[in-house]
Parts: C-alpha cells; structure tokens; sequence
C-alpha cells in the first residue's frame, strides 16, 4: 500500500468537511419552506438550524458561493408556499354524462388540483362564504389550475350568477351525452337503489295513444332523468353570465371512445401544456385509474387499438 503523507490527509479531511457543511446549508434552505401554521417543533428545529446556518454561511463564502443566487432565493418567494384558492374552472355538469371520468383524467396533469369531493357550494353551501368555500380546496402553487366537480350545478338557477361573483373569468367544463342514454344511466342508478321503481317506459312515457295503427306516447319533459338532458334550459341561464368562449362541452361519448383527442381539448381551454396523451393514459389505465367499469374498460380498448 502506497505510503500518503499526513498533510495530504489533513488536505483530504478539511474539504471533506467543507462539503459536507455546504451540503448541510443547501439541504436546510431548499427543504425549510416557511409555512402559514407554525408549531413548538418547527421553531425549536429552526433554532438549531440557524446555528448550522452561520457556520456553513462562512465556509461557502470562502469557496465563493453566492446566497443570492437563484437556487437560495426561489424558495423564498411567496408563490412558491402552496395556497389555498378559489376555483380557477369548475366542471359544472351533466350528472351520469362522465363528470368523473373527465376529473380523473385531469388528476394526471402535475398543474391540475381539484377537491377531493363534490362541494356542493353554489347549490346548497353558498351561505357559508367564499371563505369556507376556499378551505375547502387543495393547496396549490402560483401557475397551478384549482379545480371543483359538482355536476349539480348546471341545473342549479342561481349557481350562474353565484359562480360569476367568485370569478367573472373563471373557466367552465361541462360534459354531455345523447340525452336518451343520458336517462337510462340516470334510471339505471336509482333502480338499483329502488327495486320496486316502475319501468324506465312508464316513467318517461306519458299519454300513450293508438293512431295510425301503431302506439304514440309523448315524453314526460317533467321528469328529472328527462328534464336533465333538455340541455337548452340550464345553457341559456348559464350564457346570460358568461360569454361562450369560457364554456367547453365534452363529448361523454368521445371521452370513452377517444379520450385522448378530448383530454387534449379540455388541456388546450385550460391553458395547459400537453401532458395527458395516448400514452400517459394507456399507463394510467393499466395501473388502474379508479374510473367505472364500463368507461374504464371502453377507454382502455380504444388506448390499446390506438396504440
């Protein structure tokens, strides 16, 4: 074994140390982000960690290293501590058209955060307060799209109106299916909650007729599965406040058949850059995205024959 003078040993160790402490420093600012809610533990932490402070402060200067460079004072800037915010868009409805699957599709996007429930602010919490409303979303960062998912809103009268005071600019998505489908998913949901509900004809169908040999019957406009797909009403109330330009509608029935084409509409509208492909959804789909059988099944074939 080669023979190493002692002075070289001492060399070794002293720069040893010294990156060792500048590593130290670099560890303590990058990961010590200041929060708005402090505890006993973050400030007897952060005592000790001043001491280490003033000690590595020094030798980095020695080596020349610059606490104003941009790798130190980005994370001291306030839009880089995750805030909570009011919704930037809002996916508004139609119930049973694929509202869910259009929000976990956008929870692969890393500059999407969305609510983990259905709020139900503008419908039925509104008394509460934006304030309440805002605690209720996730913490995000400066450049990050807040998102909340209440399908109910689109048949809500006053929600228009109410969405409009929170944010005159804020972005709506809404997601539509043929109407007919549309009440038979709706029906199909409730009876299985309600056997003895009567038939999906008897509900829907009213005034049942025999004319030009064979039977006529007019729809019941009046019901809720029916009503809900008269798309018409609710999308006058909601126009009244907001320009077209701020509403996207989703094709329920491309969002299975095509999920690609229309994840990169909605990126597109919320200002987002690409992220959600073919790709990143046939991985997603393969891990198991927690979707509906019937939408998570059709959406996968369709990925796989695309691919």
């Amino acid at each position: 074994m080669k023979w190493i003078p002692a002075l070289t040993k001492r060399t070794m160790f002293t720069y040893f140390i010294l990156l060792f402490l500048l590593y130290l420093f670099y560890v303590l600012n990058t990961c010590l982000v200041d929060e708005r809610k402090y505890s006993f533990k973050y400030f007897s932490l952060k005592r000790h960690v001043s001491n280490y402070k003033s000690v590595s402060r020094r030798f980095a200067a020695l080596l020349g290293f610059s606490f104003n460079g941009h790798t130190y004072m980005r994370l001291h800037k306030p839009n880089m501590v995750p805030t909570k915010r009011l919704p930037d868009a809002l996916i508004i409805g139609v119930k049973k058209c694929g509202t869910r699957a259009l929000l976990e599709f956008l929870r692969l996007h890393p500059d999407v955060r969305a609510a983990g429930s259905e709020v139900h602010f503008f419908d039925k919490f509104y008394h509460k307060g934006f304030e309440w409303y805002r605690d209720k979303m996730p913490p995000t960062l400066e450049g990050q799209i807040t998102m909340e998912k209440t399908p109910s809103y689109w048949v809500t009268r006053s929600a228009p109106r109410r969405v409009y005071a929170m944010n005159p600019s804020v972005k709506l998505l809404v997601v539509v299916r043929d109407p007919v489908t549309r009440a038979i998913s709706d029906y199909t949901q409730s009876a299985s909650k309600r056997p003895s509900l009567p038939r999906f004809e008897d509900l829907a169908l009213v005034n049942s007729t025999v004319n030009w040999g064979g039977v006529w019957s007019i729809v019941d406009s009046s019901w809720p599965p029916v009503r809900l797909g008269i798309y018409t009403r609710p999308l006058r109330r909601w126009l009244r406040r907001f320009p077209r330009s701020r509403i996207l509608f989703i094709s329920g029935e491309r969002l299975v058949v095509d999920p690609a084409f229309e994840m990169a509409r909605v990126q597109d509208f919320l200002g987002l850059k690409l992220v959600i492909t073919r790709k990143t959804l046939l991985l997603q789909l393969n891990k198991g995205l927690p979707l509906s059988s019937q939408v998570g099944k059709s959406a996968h074939a369709t990925l796989l024959r695309q691919n």
